[in-house]
């Protein structure tokens, strides 16, 4: 039944692809149709490549039972061997009365509106209401979990938008946990946690994606950072090198054993002799030091820093490939924050509420799918999330319909004071005051204008320079009774003869 069987697979085969070719053709509006169309496809794509591998194997006839088979029909009597087939057959069917015929024409076809249900009825129970379909992360449990590590019980609470910001970050100065601090077994629970929630994430809002490749990929790259000694964090003399000397920042220096950074080199040497930095410096020096002096723990100790260092290299390269994600996460947290409970109730009543009909039976009214596509909307509002225009007292609300155009972004222009605002901090606002020269952006807020920033910049310069001298410039005089004082006064107190 060999040549039965390659029959029956290239007829599945050419039903798979029609089937694919049918659901691509689909342009349903509504993002939870979208990834239930995806989900199908990417189930064929599974079922086509199954198939092709039992169908290679006929192919290649291993045991030679397909030569067999060709040769018992091609030598002989053909309708002896028709005949004979046919009695297989009946026989077949005998033994086994109650098995069910498969119709492959009726199994990839077009989608009825039960099975669409139940696809949609998958796609709920596959996300969260927080994920929105998966347009937005949903990490408040792994946020709570990285609050509750030991390390963090005397440190500063991270705030839910502030961790989406960092949550990728293990490297010093932005993160708070040392080296030695991460060999914990809590840590390491709490990574995986992380690197399993964005993978799980990534292939249920990318089902269509060569996602195992991806991670091969990172997997590789990682072996060969690891071998070259290039993980960021994860040198093997990155402690000692760091008890030596402050890590160099952009300005000023960092102390590695406490965390700290310094503007001035004077009160970075002062705070070498304090009993705190001495105390940190022996406690990271003695955690770095202990086991690689004994040949069997340091090898232990880099096996496990390579196992933390792995899952860390993991969720930035994750991190990294879902950037557009990770915006819409903080913007839809902070547009949640400014609503009432009642609000995101209803929100999310009306997301899982909206039906796509015209995905159901809408196929024969054209009239109507027309009028779903065009939105009228002769104000020109911005759309919402839902792809509605938003309400007008909300657009005059947030100044929307004000201009505030900025020189030093390029003459581009925001729309709405809290975008002009939110602007000041973006990478197109910070790059135009570098390429003017201007290192220290911070002070540079309201300012729109490249000559106001060039005048400012040149006062501060000045400035500096003023005080730097001043300061060099002061000369200290000693009394006969050892009291130091400025020169002016010195002199002040002689021509009193005091």
């Amino acid at each position: 039944m060999l040549l039965e069987d390659q029959r029956n697979i290239h007829e599945e085969l050419e039903r798979l692809e029609d089937a694919i070719a049918d659901r691509l053709l689909e342009d349903p509006p509504h993002i939870r149709d979208r990834l239930a169309r995806d989900h199908d496809v990417a189930q064929f794509l599974r079922q086509i490549e199954e198939r092709s591998g039992r169908l290679l194997s006929i192919y290649q006839d291993a045991d030679g039972k397909l030569d067999d088979e060709v040769r018992n029909l091609t030598l002989g009597d053909p309708m002896e061997s028709f005949t004979r087939e046919i009695s297989n057959i009946k026989a077949y069917h005998s033994k086994y009365t109650n098995m069910p015929v498969e119709n492959l024409e009726k199994a990839y076809k077009r989608r009825s509106p039960e099975d669409h249900a139940h696809s949609i009825a998958a796609i709920d129970s596959m996300f969260t209401g927080e994920e929105g379909f998966g347009r937005f992360f949903d990490l408040t449990t792994l946020h709570e979990q990285y609050l509750n590590l030991p390390v963090h019980q005397q440190a500063r609470r991270l705030t839910y938008l502030q961790y989406l910001d960092v949550f990728d970050v293990f490297t010093s100065p932005q993160a708070t946990i040392r080296r030695d601090q991460k060999m914990s077994e809590s840590y390491f629970q709490y990574l995986k946690a992380l690197q399993e929630y964005l993978e799980s994430f990534m292939r249920r809002t990318k089902p269509l994606e060569n996602l195992d490749k991806l991670f091969a990929n990172f997997d590789k790259e990682f072996e060969e950072q690891w071998a070259d000694d290039q993980i960021p964090g994860w040198e093997k003399n990155a402690a000692q090198a760091g008890l030596a000397a402050g890590d160099a920042m952009e300005e000023g220096i960092f102390c590695s054993a406490c965390k700290k950074g310094f503007a001035k080199e004077s009160v970075y040497e002062a705070h070498l002799t304090g009993k705190k930095h001495k105390k940190a410096a022996a406690e990271l020096e003695s955690s770095t030091t202990s086991a690689t002096t004994n040949g069997a723990g340091g090898d232990m100790n880099r096996f496990k820093e390579r196992a933390v260092a792995e899952r860390e290299f993991r969720i930035r390269r994750l991190a990294a490939a879902m950037q557009t994600e990770r915006g819409d996460t903080k913007v839809n947290v902070e547009r949640k924050q400014g609503m009432t409970e009642r609000e995101r109730q209803q929100e999310l009543e009306q997301l899982y509420s909206e039906a796509p009909e015209t995905a159901i039976g809408g196929n024969n009214e054209d009239d109507d799918e027309d009028g779903e596509d065009k939105i009228y909307n002769p104000l020109k509002l911005p759309l919402a999330w839902d792809g509605k225009p938003i309400p007008f007292w909300l657009y005059k609300l947030h100044g929307l319909g004000v201009e505030f155009p900025c020189e030093i972004c390029g003459n581009y222009v925001w729309m709405g004071r809290r975008a002009f605002d939110k602007h000041f901090n973006e990478p197109r606002h910070i790059h135009g005051l570098r390429c003017l020269g201007i290192t220290n952006t911070t002070l540079f807020r309201e300012i729109t204008n490249i000559d106001e920033a060039q005048t400012l910049w040149k006062k501060i310069q000045q400035d500096k320079k003023k005080e730097k001298a001043t300061v060099d410039n002061v000369v200290q005089m000693e009394d006969s009774e050892g009291n130091v004082m400025p020169e002016k006064v010195y002199q002040d107190l002689a021509a009193q003869g005091l």
